[in-house]
């Protein structure tokens, strides 16, 4: 009986590793939906992609082929979910962990040449030793001076491995220097801007919501705090959005006790309640929000819970309507999926997403046609849904389907729609000029002490205009035409970006927002 054993037991082990070896690559694909023993034939798709591979007349690369068929599914779906191909998805994941590695500069091309515009204080280039003013000629063996420079180019070329090591020659009065940077972490600020913009009112402004909006947001409050801050202005405009989490943990800070602050539910997904839990730091302090048609997904989350307990007043125009919630999945070949897995809904049940039933190019076309048809010009020409009408906590009528409408409405300026100022805006006209203004006048800005020294004394005179008005004119663009009003905005405009060379963005918006409509009304308010 043993030596029969014997004589099958290679045979049975041949067996035993063949199913071993099956069960391995049926186990392999672990996505959602997956059945494990599933015979499935392979679908259309797959087999046109096979097909074309095998016969097509001409070469072709499948994998683009692949990608494009992935964002025709995905155009069928919502507007927010995408595919993200592999040599994007690391640039989108350092924009949401805010921080990515690299040597710490902001930099722009002048005449086919990168210029340094601002050095991250204390990063790997300004421990190296480089300045504003620089230019750089080439990094490691690449030369990046030329017709054919790209900025998306020169960011992968400065972008690389922390602790990695790059050698770049730059031009500096006249004579070229080499330089080697140790490539370090950069943060992202969601925090453009916090300070004291009166006495005991503070204004923070958040750009979006990163893994670390949240501890940065707490550090400015806390500063402000000390500094005898009771009043807040918290501005959200242009604020797309990010990561939930962070959104919720800010308004945790903003309402007591254990109230809700949105829940989240889909097919696949069953509801899920984000409420407060702890012990805020301004639960009591007079709070306004700012807001505009740029603000989206989890500046929603926080203004849409804000305005449901009646904790805040939201101030300016519509929001976004963005109310879908995104999670993203890593795929095989290094490309990634943001799928929309649910919807999320203020504390009262609001869920302010817009429609998307005319695809998406009508979508987003809705917000280009609330600049056309006068709704971001007067309150009287809001669209809102009347047909899904919710109440506050204290009676406030509030809708949904289209975003979170303010409670104080202020229009936008004018000022932006005229041909000749939206050439300026489009070809970056104010940036360059602040730049070289820069250069020309370092001693003298650099003796303002402080943001608010150099809003009160700065003066630019009838030839610093001359120069501009020559900067516009290589820029193409004539100032023969502009109004009183237009010049008086792209006065302010010009010296803030003038501030931002100096004090980069807390600069900007301290000397900006002295003329900013939504912050007037929100200081009226307060």
């Amino acid at each position: 009986m043993n030596k029969k054993i014997q004589v099958w037991f290679p045979f049975l082990f041949s067996i035993a590793v063949v199913v071993g070896m099956f069960i391995g690559y049926r186990l392999r694909d672990t996505q959602p939906g997956k059945k494990f023993f599933s015979l499935e034939k392979p679908r259309p798709l797959q087999e046109v992609l096979n097909l074309i591979n095998d016969r097509y007349v001409d070469d072709v690369t499948l994998k683009a082929l692949s990608d494009s068929a992935i964002v025709g599914i995905l155009d069928k779906l919502d507007p927010h979910s995408v595919f993200i191909p592999a040599e994007d998805l690391q640039s989108v994941n350092d924009d949401i962990a805010g921080k990515f590695f690299g040597i710490g500069i902001e930099f722009n091309i002048f005449n086919d040449t990168l210029h340094v515009l601002n050095v991250v204080p204390d990063g790997p280039s300004s421990v190296a030793g480089l300045r504003i003013g620089d230019k750089l000629l080439s990094v490691g063996d690449s030369v990046i001076a030329g017709k054919n420079v790209s900025t998306d180019r020169i960011r992968k070329l400065l972008r690389g491995d922390i602790g990695t090591k790059l050698s770049v020659n730059i031009f500096r009065g006249g004579k070229i220097i080499p330089v080697n940077i140790t490539r370090g972490v950069i943060p992202v600020s969601s925090v453009d801007a916090s300070y004291i913009i009166e006495a005991g009112i503070g204004y923070i402004r958040l750009n979006k919501f990163s893994q670390v909006t949240y501890r940065e947001f707490m550090q400015s409050l806390e500063a402000l705090q000390k500094r005898g801050m009771k009043k807040l202005i918290l501005d959200l405009r242009g604020n797309g959005g990010g990561v939930l989490e962070e959104a919720t943990a800010i308004a945790d800070e903003f309402l007591p006790g254990d109230k809700l602050i949105t829940y989240t539910e889909g097919k696949h997904f069953p509801k899920r309640e984000y409420r407060c839990q702890r012990q805020g730091l301004f639960e009591t302090g007079e709070l306004v929000v700012l807001a505009d048609e740029g603000s989206a997904s989890a500046s929603e989350v926080l203004m849409g819970a804000l305005q449901d307990w009646d904790r805040a007043t939201i101030i300016g125009r519509r929001s976004f309507g963005k109310g879908l919630v995104q999670e993203q999945y890593d795929l095989s070949d290094g490309s990634a999926l943001r799928l929309t897995i649910a919807r999320y809904y203020t504390p009262i049940g609001r869920s302010i997403q817009r429609s998307y039933t005319n695809g998406q190019r009508a979508y987003y076309e809705e917000i280009d046609n609330r600049f056309h048809d006068g709704e971001v010009s007067s309150a009287d020409s809001v669209k809102n849904d009347t047909t899904k009408v919710f109440k506050t906590k204290n009676g406030k009528k509030v809708y949904a389907g289209g975003g979170i409408t303010p409670d104080v409405f202020v229009p936008i300026d004018t000022a932006y729609f005229s041909s000749t100022m939206s050439k300026i805006y489009l070809r970056g006209t104010i940036g360059d000029f602040a730049y070289r203004y820069y250069l020309q006048n370092e001693p003298a800005l650099k003796s303002f002490k402080t943001t608010n020294d150099f809003i009160q004394t700065f003066s630019f005179n009838d030839r610093d205009w001359t120069l501009f008005s020559e900067q516009a004119a290589k820029d193409s663009i004539s100032l023969a035409t502009l109004t009183s009003r237009e010049k008086a905005d792209l006065l302010v405009r010009i010296k803030s970006s003038i501030a931002r060379q100096v004090w980069r963005n807390e600069g900007y918006y301290e000397m900006f927002n002295t003329q900013d409509r939504a912050i007037q009304k929100a200081l009226e308010v307060l």
